[in-house]
């Protein structure tokens, strides 16, 4: 199995929000490009969230407009062997240092999991701190979880709103 390993936090000393996924899939290594599948809804429904049309925004600027909104980005893994793009075959896991950076953030109200994976992981290496950290667990974006519908991930994602605001 192949050795894959997450990119670099895109956060900065405002931010309010981390959103933290899994580990980049096959698409998005490949591109060196969080959430790069073009059926992962995740620029969609953080646009929609923050009323901006992130999907038709050239990739450093939607990065750029998440920091503008007090937003970042992480993984749960920082390294694991995984066949294909599934959070099931993920294998042989190193965690990223989750409650360093949450640490390092001075405005930081709450962590949203994007995913059940996500969830699982940050809860576990955040567990014991941070006690005033809001926790949420989004539905996964990815195009693999098919289960619910935009709508419905919508309305859950906007949660973040309250914080944003």
């Amino acid at each position: 199995m192949t050795l894959k390993r997450c990119f670099p936090p895109v956060v900065d000393r405002n931010t309010r929000v981390l959103v933290l996924g899994s580990l980049p899939g096959e698409v998005s290594l490949a591109h060196n490009q969080y959430y790069a599948h073009k059926q992962n809804r995740f620029w969609h429904l953080v646009g929609d969230v923050i009323d901006e049309d992130l999907p038709a925004l050239a990739y450093a600027e939607r990065l750029q407009t998440l920091l503008a909104h007090r937003i970042g980005l992480w993984d749960v893994v920082a390294q694991a062997r995984r066949e294909g793009s599934l959070d099931s075959r993920i294998r042989d896991l190193a965690a990223n240092d989750v409650a360093a950076l949450v640490a390092a953030l001075p405005n930081l109200a709450v962590v949203a999991f994007n995913g059940g994976t996500a969830a699982k992981i940050g809860t576990r290496a955040l567990a014991g701190s941070h006690t005033s950290l809001n926790l949420i667990r989004l539905p996964s974006s990815s195009p693999a979880y098919v289960a619910v519908p935009y709508a419905e991930k919508l309305r859950a994602w906007e949660a973040l709103r309250k914080w944003l605001a």
